[in-house]
């Protein structure tokens, strides 16, 4: 019987990975500049010669932010890819995780709940939704602004990235003493008045954030309108540069808001790797920058040392990709993230944390507040299925 090697997942001519995105929902922001970040690394890779001796290009498609798109796209596109460097959004992921792991597909989410991390299929670049809260919530007590026996509210969206977000506040707040009040939103809300005012009322010390762009910009408003004017603390979806545009909304933002990213602010001219990506995004695309594009060169850094270990190993099928993963123990990202530790499915790829800043007269307003950091809470966490 003569077998298709696409099937297998076997890279021929090219190595071809894909990206299951969102350039038209709710996240597009995120999702588009992901995957400007997924082809720059590519640009730079092929004109490095590629991996295997073969070039590397990308099947991209829109899903829209919607899991009944996501599942026909990933039907079309699978015998074509090896891997995907980048599956945007909890939902489709949710619906995707166990066609991915039957199908030995090693992917890379946007989504990073620990939740996930049950399969070997599913590789996370640097914190999970809850080891970023945990940071976060330790970076404003070790700034004052938060004290152990306190009151935090948690607003998040009612999905996995909302409650695997909340497992880390509640961690913290155990940790500490504290007490968490949560609220629950959809994805779809915007008006954040009624939720700020009962966390007012429950007399809340800082608010951990896991919503939308559009639902952060409504509670930075309503947290000063209403003179709560507490600290807020958001996981990684919850910014987009989109939110400046308004000035009040800036303002806000600029006096309370803090962001937790795995990966450095687009804006640190001290990196010489992130001056090298913003030279090179400014070559290419006209579209101002969004924060996620060094986020989707580093997806790509990981992928690199992954195919090349299988083109070592022999086995460039998708089995061969998987195994390749669990023999990366350190890949250095140039500090555009902490070092990545690939071989243990199950836990984060790292636990470090920059936290960032607004500041409106920096590309995608935003700026770090120090270098990488893991609080003794991250580094103690354990994820749901860590060993």
């Amino acid at each position: 019987m003569r077998l298709n090697p696409a099937r297998l997942g076997i890279v021929t001519l090219t190595i071809t990975l894909g990206v299951l995105t969102d350039s038209s929902g709710v996240f597009k922001a995120t999702g588009i500049a992901n995957t400007q970040g997924n082809q720059l690394w590519v640009d730079d890779i092929n004109a490095d010669g590629g991996i295997c001796g073969r070039q590397v290009e990308l099947n991209v498609q829109d899903h829209g932010y919607k899991a009944d798109n996501a599942v026909p796209l990933y039907a079309q596109m699978k015998d074509s890819v090896v891997a995907m460097i980048q599956v945007n959004g909890s939902p489709p992921l949710a619906a995707l995780k166990q066609k991915l792991t039957t199908d030995h597909m090693l992917s890379i989410p946007s989504a990073t709940a620990s939740q996930n991390l049950d399969s070997d299929a599913i590789l996370m670049i640097g914190q999970t939704y809850d080891v970023e809260m945990v940071n976060g919530l330790a970076y404003l007590q070790e700034q004052g602004l938060i004290s152990d026996g306190d009151k935090v509210g948690h607003i998040y969206v009612d999905s996995e990235y909302g409650q695997n977000s909340l497992l880390g506040s509640k961690y913290y707040a155990k940790e500490h003493d504290m007490e968490v009040v949560e609220a629950s939103v959809s994805a779809s809300d915007t008006d954040m008045t009624a939720t700020i005012t009962k966390l007012k009322d429950a007399g809340v010390k800082a608010i951990a954030l896991a919503v939308t762009p559009g639902a952060l910009g409504s509670i930075a408003l309503q947290n000063k309108t209403q003179n709560l004017n507490v600290p807020l603390v958001g996981n990684n979806p919850t910014y987009s540069v989109t939110l400046l545009k308004d000035e009040t909304m800036s303002s806000a933002l600029q006096e309370n808001y803090y962001f937790v990213n795995s990966v450095a602010a687009y804006s640190d001219t001290d990196n010489p790797a992130m001056v090298d990506i913003t030279e090179k995004y400014d070559a290419k695309y006209d579209e101002e920058p969004e924060k996620a594009i060094p986020s989707g060169y580093v997806f790509g850094m990981a992928f690199e040392q992954i195919l090349k270990k299988a083109c070592e190993n022999g086995d460039m099928s998708r089995a061969g990709v998987l195994a390749a993963r669990e023999q990366i123990t350190d890949v250095d990202t140039k500090h555009l993230t902490g070092n990545l530790d690939l071989s243990k499915y199950g836990e984060p790829t790292s636990r470090e944390a920059y936290i960032l800043k607004v500041d409106p007269s920096k590309p995608t307003g935003l700026v770090k507040t120090g270098d990488l950091f893991s609080s003794d809470e991250a580094t103690s966490y354990k994820t749901p299925y860590q060993k």
